[in-house]
């Protein structure tokens, strides 16, 4: 365990410079493995890269608490490095050892960053091994206390029931397809610009992406015309071209997840001619009253016409998976603290590319939990975490 706050920085910050080091390898691992656009693979290093070298800004959290012990973490195949930073970072300032594997999918980016952890006997990348048997290994280990996991709803099922393994069990569950609304007094420039980006960034591959849009009928032409006037900018091709917004879909799963969505579509149109051949998806952009509420990755987004802002609301608040949402405009009175209440998190006019790494993360109910063992019993939580304030013990 490090427990010299100056030595865990230090850690952190040299952490920091060899993934910066192994930026361009990463770049081309991310677009072998999953076909990840060279522009947004090296905004994963550069985002991961500066959060490692501002961990001090989290030090309030861990000051005056004590290490677990060994934090292991399954990583899913999207963002490698910026789970190694946020997750990993958090954990190590902590003064924990940190222990992860890759997604079987990501074998080349698991090679890479076996070079860039290899220095620091703090972190052990464990690649002989698919991440069902690494976490089964996990559960068989006394000094492994606490498990962070992603993936779909049976994923959580299986390790819940492996808790008492552990102290803390960390559940990031599927995000389903996390909506935003457009409410009737929405600044449209801004709304549509930011909903074609984060719908189509990585081809939509993170549980961050929008898939859903909720529009007041009354600016909903209008907004409908703004987005199809920003696709020519979401580019479908080679993931090393920096213009390329969606590159090859490799995963079979996502795939599948897709095609499944595509079925469970009634009521709609396509806005764009729908692309389905191969490893070449989307972007699919349709029009329809009832989108479907189910687990789903990939470049997808649901026009949804709404005859008023309260309508919006009462949909968005019935989501099965209550990740994140975002919203545009003003809310119905009380409506903001609904959403806040129900999501785990809520982005009020938001305006970036790249979820912030240092905004509280995670979903509420079947999108993800927390599970911990306390002095009362076992509890459970859910809502957005701050990793560095949860890998640490309370006194």
């Amino acid at each position: 365990m490090i427990r010299n706050e100056k030595a865990r920085l230090t850690l952190l910050t040299n952490l920091a410079s060899s993934l910066a080091a192994a930026r361009p390898s990463l770049v081309a691992a991310a677009a072998q493995d999953i076909g990840t656009p060279c522009r947004f693979a090296a905004l994963e290093v550069d985002l991961a890269v500066d959060h490692l070298r501002t961990m001090q800004e989290e030090l309030p959290h861990v000051q005056g608490k004590y290490p677990y012990g060994v934090v292991a973490a399954i990583f899913p195949y999207d963002a490698a490095p910026v789970m190694l930073a946020r997750v990993g970072g958090a954990a190590l300032l902590g003064g924990n050892r940190f222990r992860f594997s890759c997604s079987s999918q990501t074998p080349r980016t698991a090679q890479v960053l076996k070079q860039v952890v290899q220095p620091f006997p703090e972190i052990e990348l464990v690649t002989a091994v698919d991440n069902r048997a690494f976490g089964q290994t996990c559960i068989a280990a006394p000094e492994v206390r606490v498990l962070f996991i992603a993936g779909g709803t049976e994923v959580g099922a299986v390790y819940e029931k492996e808790a008492q393994a552990f102290d803390k069990l960390f559940f990031a569950g599927p995000s389903g397809l996390p909506p935003v609304i457009l409410f009737r007094d929405a600044p449209l420039e801004a709304a549509t610009r930011f909903i074609v980006h984060r719908a189509f960034i990585n081809g939509g591959q993170y549980c961050t992406t929008l898939k859903r849009a909720y529009i007041h009928q009354d600016i909903y032409h209008t907004a409908r015309d703004l987005i199809l006037a920003r696709l020519p900018e979401i580019k479908v091709g080679d993931p090393r071209d920096p213009d390329t917004w969606i590159g090859p879909i490799k995963v079979a799963r996502t795939r599948l997840l897709l095609a499944r969505a595509l079925e469970a579509l009634s009521d709609h149109r396509f806005l764009l001619p729908p692309r389905q051949d191969g490893e070449w998806q989307g972007p699919f952009l349709v029009e329809t009253h009832q989108p479907p509420d189910l687990e789903l990755f990939g470049p997808f987004l649901a026009l949804v016409p709404s005859p008023s802002d309260a309508d919006s609301l009462a949909k968005v608040l019935a989501s099965r998976y209550p990740f994140l949402v975002a919203f545009f405009g003003t809310p119905p009175p009380g409506g903001k603290e609904a959403l806040l209440q129900t999501f785990g998190m809520v982005y009020d006019n938001p305006d970036f590319l790249f979820t912030p790494l240092r905004l509280p993360f995670g979903g509420k109910k079947d999108s993800g939990w927390l599970l911990e063992r306390t002095p009362q019993g076992w509890q459970r939580r859910d809502g957005p975490f701050i990793y560095s304030a949860e890998l640490v013990r309370r006194p």
